[in-house]
């Protein structure tokens, strides 16, 4: 596993660069925002995934830690590869990323090309619990009776994979009777999609 790289940039592409280490130059993918940290003729680290498939090696590139790590969690979903997985980071901040995975905010994924209202349902089910949220929401003191209430979110998801406004009303409301939960806050968004599709029978075909 070659998890991390230090030489000298000897060539940019736009969706890569050539990274020269020992003698040995190392074709590595990143993101337009990773390329633009780099410079010709200098010194550069990144941190690196290798993606190993039968017909070839891929070598994946990042400017830190928290970025690769997020480039290899969202590829254990089901239908989610390397090329999509950082066409992700390129779209989204791993921060911004994980922000959308744990408040289920199905319009952010969908932002991305290539990834459709199924696949970031797929997406928020399977990695609301693995993704922690930044460090600056970690951090914030325990939530109180006045906060913004999030049902909207929840809403919003559920109209995305084919329900209409008032399927996915009903279907909160009845979250909200079930769990005795006046309001809904960010960090229960996920939990509450679940069991409103639960309440609705699953996402559509």
């Amino acid at each position: 596993m070659i998890a991390q790289l230090t030489g000298i940039v000897q060539k940019i592409r736009l969706d890569s660069a050539i990274l020269t280490v020992h003698g040995v130059g190392y074709l590595v993918y990143a993101t337009p925002a990773t390329l633009a940290t780099l410079r010709e003729g200098q010194d550069a680290t990144l941190w690196t995934s290798l993606v190993v498939r039968e017909d070839s090696m891929t070598l994946f590139g990042f400017t830190d830690f928290d970025e690769r790590d997020v480039f290899e969690t969202v590829q254990t979903v089901s239908g989610v590869g390397p090329r999509l997985a950082l066409a992700m980071l390129a779209i989204h901040p791993a921060q911004a990323l994980r922000t959308a995975v744990v408040h289920a905010d199905i319009k952010a994924l969908t932002k991305v090309p290539g990834i459709g209202p199924k696949v970031a349902q797929r997406i928020v089910l399977e990695l609301s619990n693995r993704m922690t949220p930044p460090q600056s929401e970690t951090t914030q003191t325990p939530t109180t009776p006045t906060e913004h209430d999030a049902s909207e979110q929840v809403i919003d998801a559920l109209m995305s994979l084919g329900w209409n406004t008032k399927q996915a009303e009903n279907a909160v409301d009845q979250v909200r009777a079930d769990t005795g939960q006046p309001i809904i806050t960010p960090a229960q968004v996920p939990a509450t999609l679940r069991a409103a599709l639960k309440i609705l029978g699953g996402p559509r075909a």
